[in-house]
């Protein structure tokens, strides 16, 4: 399933794209897993059991630098699914009709763009519901928080108190345009800031959102778009602060946002475009092995040049896992692959060539469990 993944592939099945001898031993079974036997594998696999494998998982990525921040980006994703379920329709863009959809919300670690986890939320859940539960998965990985940036839908009242009461989270998201907020702009003292254009100024000023206990603040950038008349974009923030360091917040920070859409549009190929149903023990199990599949080309993208790390999922599966010619042969006690015609400027041979030493050295059991124990070792030709 992981490896199904990271070719961006919809089933490594006999009756398909491998009927190589040896790809299932590789894989550490005797067969080449049907589409009817992994379903029943995942039904079986509680929401409970996969989630607990993205905090695992999320875990051992904040050990190997994976997360160089503590600013996090919290982000909707509809998956185009073609259940037969009945199931509200979304439109993916202005020019596209109205389709099904399973909505996901990823959580992105702003700098490096890697993403902490995922939950799936049924057409009976709120926004506000699946955010809390996309938080305590956040926390679980990272228990001393930080930023959370998102878009307006996450501004509700439910959210912001949840936030208000973890002392380690901090929030920043648009505000509703609603009569309420644009009655506060003319109450607010707004200040010009340095480094910044003519006409532009922001301030705060505490705000009580809903039926919330505790005010928050309601932040506005004030932009002036003609000798008379100004233009208003606000926001909410759980910081009551100075001006000049909501305006970082706002200028800078709130920018990060979009890293969430570059993760999309590089990775959604691993999985995370297409759902075909709306099972979801199945959808957390096979979403998750994605989240692995994405984990481990990341890592190896970090040994590649410079070029190649800006290459999709996609282009990457294309280009070089499944266009390398290779056999995979047993010598003793290790399973040797042998890569034939592998592009040069790759240079991956220092990594991954004599593996079991460079693992000893690094005192890393090279043998591998479900490999039969089993070490694994790499020839480039």
């Amino acid at each position: 399933m992981i490896n199904e993944s990271a070719l961006c592939l919809n089933g490594i099945r006999a009756k398909r794209s491998l009927n190589h001898q040896g790809f299932e031993v590789l894989n550490g079974l005797s067969f080449i897993a049907s589409d009817k036997s992994v379903h029943e594998v995942l039904d079986k696999t509680t929401v409970a059991e996969t989630k607990a494998l993205q905090i695992a998982l999320g875990k051992i990525r904040k050990q190997l630098g994976d997360y160089k921040s503590r600013i996090y980006i919290l982000d909707p994703h509809s998956i185009v699914t073609h259940s037969r379920c009945i199931t509200p329709k979304k439109m993916i863009s202005k020019e596209s009709k109205p389709k099904k959809v399973l909505e996901t919300y990823f959580c992105l670690e702003a700098e490096t763009g890697q993403p902490v986890g995922f939950i799936i939320s049924s057409s009976g859940r709120t926004v506000s519901n699946a955010t809390e539960e996309l938080l305590d998965i956040l926390l679980e990985i990272n228990p001393e928080g930080g930023l959370l940036i998102a878009d307006a839908e996450h501004s509700t009242a439910r959210i912001m108190e949840r936030i208000r009461r973890e002392n380690n989270l901090e929030c920043l998201v648009p505000a509703s345009r609603t009569i309420k907020v644009a009655s506060y702009y003319e109450k607010i003292d707004y200040v010009e800031s340095k480094g910044m254009w003519t006409g532009y100024s922001i301030g705060s000023i505490p705000y009580r959102l809903g039926d919330m206990k505790e005010e928050i603040s309601l932040v506005v950038q004030k932009i002036q778009s003609s000798a008379e008349s100004y233009s208003y974009k606000p926001f909410y923030s759980t910081e009551i602060t100075s001006a000049e360091e909501f305006k970082k917040l706002v200028t800078e920070t709130f920018r990060k946002r979009w890293t969430i859409e570059e993760f999309y549009n590089f990775e959604s190929a691993l999985g995370w475009n297409r759902a075909s149903t709306m099972n979801l023990n199945i959808r957390y199990g096979k979403l998750t092995m994605g989240l692995i599949a994405q984990a481990a080309i990341y890592r190896l993208r970090q040994k590649m040049p410079k070029p190649y790390r800006q290459w999709t999922a996609g282009h990457l599966a294309e280009e070089i896992f499944l266009s390398t010619d290779g056999n995979i042969r047993v010598k003793g006690d290790t399973i040797i692959v042998t890569f034939y015609n592998f592009p040069k400027e790759l240079d991956l041979e220092k990594y991954y060539n004599n593996l079991p030493e460079k693992l000893e050295s690094e005192g890393i059991d090279p043998k591998i469990p479900w490999l039969f124990n089993y070490k694994l070792d790499f020839r480039f030709k």
